[in-house]
């Protein structure tokens, strides 16, 4: 068999291994496929020409554009899948496991994608949170932003994940307009480096904007500056080595750590056997055991048990666990396959010598179990432990064998559940399966400063719910304490780590100017003509029409009531009205407003305008009564690109009484033709 030479990216150029590669064997057989890595690499090179190349191009591209290019790699990786399916069996991995990795990595860049067009703007700066008024008058006003940071993003990868890892990172620094350089773990960076070649032969991304070290990153980290970024995911001994380096420290250089984790499965007090949810339960540990080999960073670690309930946990489990098929990954039957490594599977085993230390192995012998299809390669049963005490326990609770390992301990009542789920000292995940939303909140309050997320599963959830061990782009990934501190994912939140939050002060004219956003105060345009009446491109930030007044009546207010079948009391009887301390009488409808407001601004004849979408952050500020008149002032104030043949255009919409006093204000949406 020959050797597959393992190339990296750098600057432009594909670079093969050279002095100081490594050597990976297969997880299966153990025999060696492939080599990575090169000391000669120019790692300045690459930093410079990620900073001049690739940063100002992705920074040039809008987020909307950004998002386009993330949806558009989705697709082209999406059509090559089944190239990264088969390298990745000497992973060890099975088809299953491909699926979480592939497709999760691919479905990670859709959601992102998603999510750029339609929560940021089609623009390069990013507001966070509203105006704030700094002045007596209106006229000195704060805004923050973000922008793209003008460094380079260092993804350091486990060897769990080869794509999902990379695009959970990349997906969001490339929305944030930031160039990538990805260093996979060795021992299975193959199956990374062509998913970076297939993005790269796609032509979709910009020069500079994604490369790749399949080795050591030699002095990379010694070079990088205050606008860097590095991102890790792997051991905590790892992660305080390199969060240690002196460069890093003296810039405070960011740096994003997902590490080890300890994590607990709570079965409710009230998920007794017979109970869907104790079915459930038996489910998502032993799937969480065995799905990777247990090489996961969220996999359960310490399964907490009611007392009275262990017994009956460890029969479930070990009837479930003897179902599983463990062997050569290709086979269709095979259900668990191999750890990545021979090094990896003597790890796991020192770390069980610690767990077996204080508690006994009830399931699981790793001198004696069958593997199907395979007679060598880094093979490991499913191991069981079950720790009578875990309040004395120490190793249980601060050991990760980072493979198909599990131990189960009893708690006495719900406080001591949480106190031993704290003893992990900070995790990415915490489950709950319970029925009882009261222990939900319980363990809530209780536990979630410990975690980065908790998640709660019942017969109500179960058909629809990912899994304990399944981190969502949509959510956070990471946790406080030993698990880091840091957050991936986590929707727009994840793109922030990659740009700098900015306190921009000023009149509104220049907060409207810098946030393409129109903001009460800044200066008004007087458009050509009725803004319904002009296209989407036509009509410019600030433009406003004042529409006439518009006197309100009693009969109007009854008319209404009548109409609507709103007749509460403020509405309708004088006396009731004065007793409120809202309002000095009768006052007419906040929806009747609404709808004057709109027959004083629309443009009744076919036009541009296609649609009402809704309105947001509607207030009522001043009641009105018979025979005050209202006015409204409708603004321009965003514009957001949804089509091809449409966008969205958001209105301010603010009505005035007779004497210049608002009375109501809200936010219109309208779909506008091109």
């Amino acid at each position: 068999m020959s050797i597959q030479q393992i190339a990296s990216f750098a600057a432009g150029e594909w670079v093969a291994p050279g002095a100081g590669a490594h050597r990976i064997s297969s997880a299966i057989t153990g025999a060696v496929i492939a080599e990575a890595g090169n000391d000669a690499l120019d790692v300045q090179g690459m930093l410079d020409y990620a900073r001049g190349k690739g940063g100002p191009a992705l920074r040039a591209m809008t987020f909307h554009q950004r998002a386009r290019m993330l949806k558009a790699l989705g697709q082209h990786l999406n059509r090559h899948k089944q190239a990264l399916y088969d390298i990745s069996f000497d992973t060890g991995a099975t088809q299953s496991d491909h699926l979480i990795d592939i497709d999760g990595g691919i479905g990670t860049l859709y959601v992102f994608a998603s999510k750029g067009r339609r929560e940021m703007p089609d623009d390069t700066i990013y507001l966070d949170g509203g105006v704030e008024v700094l002045g007596r008058t209106g006229q000195f006003l704060g805004q923050h932003i973000c922008t793209s940071l003008q460094g380079v993003a260092v993804h350091i990868n486990a060897f769990n994940f080869p794509v999902w890892g990379m695009l959970e990172k990349l997906a969001p620094t490339l929305l944030a307009g930031v160039p990538a350089i990805v260093k996979p773990a060795t021992n299975s960076c193959y199956v990374t480096e062509l998913a970076v070649r297939l993005m790269h032969e796609s032509g979709l991304l910009p020069e500079g904007a994604l490369q790749l070290v399949t080795g050591g990153l030699g002095d990379m980290l010694d070079r990088l500056g205050m606008q860097d970024v590095v991102s890790f995911t792997g051991s905590a001994e790892t992660a305080l080595m390199l969060r240690s380096n002196r460069n890093i420290l003296e810039n405070s250089v960011r740096f994003v750590a997902e590490q080890d984790s300890l994590n607990a499965s709570i079965l409710g007090p009230d998920a007794v056997p017979g109970t869907p949810e104790f079915d459930l339960f038996i489910k998502e540990v032993s799937r969480e055991m065995t799905v990777k080999a247990g090489q996961k960073c969220t996999a359960i670690r310490r399964i907490l048990a009611p007392e009275a309930q262990v017994g009956a946990v460890i029969e479930a489990l070990r009837e479930r666990l003897s179902k599983v098929v463990i062997g050569d990954p290709r086979l269709e039957g095979t259900r668990m396959g191999a750890l990545v490594s021979a090094g990896q599977k003597a790890d796991v085993l020192a770390k069980v010598a610690l767990i077996g230390a204080e508690a006994e192995r009830v399931f699981g012998d790793p001198e004696n179990f069958t593997v199907e299809g395979a007679d060598a390669g880094a093979f490991l049963p499913p191991m069981l432990f079950h720790c009578a005490d875990p309040d004395r326990a120490e190793r249980v609770h601060d050991t990760e064998a980072f493979g198909p390992v599990s131990t189960i301990m009893g708690y006495r009542d719900l406080d001591h559940a949480i106190d031993i789920a704290k003893r992990g000292q900070g995790s990415l995940v915490a489950s709950l399966i319970t029925h009882d939303p009261a222990v939900a909140r319980q363990v809530v309050l209780g536990a979630a400063a410990y975690h980065g997320r908790i998640y709660i599963n019942d017969r109500v959830s179960m058909k629809e719910s990912t899994g304990h061990g399944s981190p969502l782009p949509h959510m956070i990934h990471g946790g406080p304490g030993r698990a880091g501190g840091g957050e991936e994912m986590g929707g727009i939140r994840g793109v922030m780590h990659y740009m700098q939050r900015t306190a921009i002060q000023g009149s509104p004219d220049m907060l409207a100017a810098i946030g393409n956003k129109w903001v009460p105060g800044a200066t008004e345009i007087k458009g050509p003509a009725h803004p319904f009446t002009r296209h989407y491109g036509e009509l410019a930030i600030g433009e406003t029409l004042h529409s006439a007044p518009r006197v309100v009546s009693v009969q109007d207010i009854e008319h209404f009531a009548e109409f609507t079948g709103d007749t509460f009391y403020a509405h309708m009887d004088e006396e009731a009205a004065k007793r409120n301390p809202f309002f000095p009488g009768r006052v007419a409808h906040g929806y009747l407003l609404l709808s004057f407001a709109a027959g004083l601004f629309v443009e009744p004849t076919e036009g541009p305008v296609l649609a009402n979408t809704g309105l947001d952050s509607l207030r009522f500020m001043k009641p009105v009564v018979p025979g005050d008149s209202i006015k409204v002032r409708l603004t321009v104030k965003q514009k957001t690109p949804r089509t091809e043949e449409y966008g969205e255009v958001r209105w301010t919409v603010t009505l005035t009484n007779q004497n210049d006093e608002q009375v109501a204000e809200y936010e219109l949406l309208t779909m506008n033709a091109f």
